[in-house]
């Protein structure tokens, strides 16, 4: 069950006035912190998200170290990003690290079988991601190979990474240039094996986990933080049989995947034409994201009642149809407006579960599914997605705050979700952040807000906003969605009282 102090509670919903909303904000003795890796990102061999995203020719006139695209750096440093995840899902089952270090004129090339049947040359592998973790400063998340892999190659990867003392794997990783370990903590055993990992049972995968997780060992100074492979949205089962057979001690995460999608697998829906009916459907199934994190942390507070093992919700985000007339198997979508209110949305649910939900990686960086960045040649353009997580970051390491509201309904036909989301956190300088998204498409939302035990003397905030859901940024007007001062918050007392716009997503900082 979600835990009683930091949920955001429905207790009560005043109206008065001209449709204002009461909402409560208040601290809580031993509030959990919002880790600031529930901010991570992903970045899978697939379509141009490396290759042509992050890595580029070595003839490029672009500015770059070695092949590393450096304004694609600076954007994402920018927002502290805390992770990243690599080189995949499903890629990350049929690639054998071997085959991506040495001389990059020596790599064997290898068919992408999951993502276009495109020649993956290897140029990019493990030195030259955690040479990117080392410009983005951030930390890197290995998702290891189960699929088709070893036992024994995952765990000289590890050693390959981590160990600083005499062996083979380290003679090798001098030969290749790094004479001093990585030392990388964050380790996936395995991605979906419940489906392009080997469609595995969960019982089965719970045996896999415990004999690769065995040799996957802890070197002086690297203790690993290994993550289970969880499951697939809804699947209950999986969770409670991975809780049920596999020791506490030996993870440190289960993971867990869920995608919001307009339509269905087979037709996904457009990233960009649709009308209010496919919106709203489309922030419903966001939403369900908070049903879907609860139920597990149930099943795994029934094992884990002290809360050791982190869910870790390593891809998420909304997944559309590809952009007409690019390759299928390179999932290029476009990012709207609506994508920004979906990451605002999710982002609250994950604040709201901190006590469980300790590292999550939005699907993906760059040129693929809900991306921060696009790129078309030597241009670059932030989406509105990158937008919020660029204002979000003043929640990073930050303490929950406990909100008490009930949210006026969004209503379409007969049809009707929450218009409002929610967190709140307090820094460590004291400053107040709360985050608030407004889904309803036609009607702006005042809400009053009453900050119990919180002196506070100023308010000052940021909003992503546009005129229509389906706005986008393009190449030729980069701009059109971006962060702007947003005025519509003011002191009342100690209250703060607030008119949310339509189809907006808002930061307030209280000082």
């Amino acid at each position: 069950m979600k835990t009683l102090f930091f949920s955001i509670i429905a207790m009560f919903l005043a109206v008065t006035g001209a449709g204002q909303t009461r909402m409560s904000i208040s601290t809580v003795s031993n509030a959990p912190t919002i880790s600031r890796h529930i901010y991570g990102h992903f970045a899978e061999h697939l379509g141009r998200c490396i290759y042509d995203g992050f890595w580029v020719s070595d003839t490029s006139t672009l500015r770059r170290k070695d092949r590393i695209r450096l304004d694609v750096v600076d954007a994402l440093k920018k927002i502290k990003i805390p992770n990243l995840r690599w080189p995949g899902g499903c890629f990350a089952d049929e690639y054998h690290w071997r085959d991506g270090i040495g001389p990059r004129t020596q790599r064997p090339k290898m068919l992408n079988t999951h993502w276009g049947n495109v020649v993956e040359d290897n140029s990019f592998g493990t030195h030259e991601f955690l040479e990117l973790c080392n410009l983005l400063e951030t930390e890197p998340y290995i998702a290891g190979n189960v699929g088709s892999g070893t036992v024994d190659e995952m765990s000289k990867w590890v050693e390959y990474f981590n160990f600083d003392g005499l062996s083979p794997a380290t003679e090798l990783r001098k030969q290749n240039g790094r004479s001093t370990p990585w030392k990388v903590q964050y380790w996936g055993v395995g991605n979906e094996s419940w489906g392009c990992g080997g469609n595995m049972t969960a019982d089965y995968y719970a045996d896999e986990y415990r004999r690769y997780a065995t040799f996957c060992k802890n070197y002086p100074g690297a203790p690993l933080k290994k993550v289970a492979g969880g499951s697939n949205g809804n699947d209950y089962n999986w969770t409670e049989t991975l809780m049920r057979k596999i020791p506490l001690s030996m993870m440190w995460g289960l993971s867990l995947h869920y995608y919001t999608l307009q339509g269905n697998w087979d037709k996904k829906g457009s990233a960009t034409q649709f009308n209010e009916q496919e919106y709203f459907t489309t922030m419903r199934k966001c939403l369900q994201m908070d049903e879907v994190v609860t139920r597990h942390s149930t099943i795994m507070d029934r094992y884990d009642p002290s809360k050791r093992v982190a869910m870790v919700v390593d891809e998420w985000g909304v997944w559309t149809d590809v952009e007409p007339g690019t390759n299928p198997g390179f999932l290029y979508q476009q990012n709207s407006l609506r994508d920004a209110l979906i990451a605002g949305a999710t982002l609250n649910i994950f604040n709201n579960h901190a006590d469980r939900v300790k590292m999550a990686n939005l699907a993906q960086t760059v040129n693929v599914l809900q991306a921060l960045i696009l790129t078309k040649g030597n241009q670059m353009l932030l989406t509105p997605t990158y937008h919020v997580f660029d204002m979000y970051k003043v929640h990073h390491d930050a303490k929950l705050l406990q909100v008490n509201f009930a949210s006026p309904d969004y209503i379409v036909g007969d049809q009707k979700i929450p218009a409002v989301s929610v967190s709140a956190s307090r820094d460590s300088t004291g400053k107040v952040h709360v985050s608030l998204v407004n889904m309803d498409a036609n009607k702006d939302i005042v809400i009053r807000t009453s900050l119990h035990d919180m002196n506070w003397q100023t308010v000052t905030g940021q909003a992503v906003t546009s005129a229509r859901f389906t706005d986008i940024n393009t190449f030729e007007r980069p701009g059109l969605i971006t962060i702007s001062d947003f005025k519509g918050a003011r002191k009342e007392g100690n209250e703060l009282v607030v008119t949310l716009p339509k189809l907006s997503v808002v930061v307030l900082e209280l000082k």
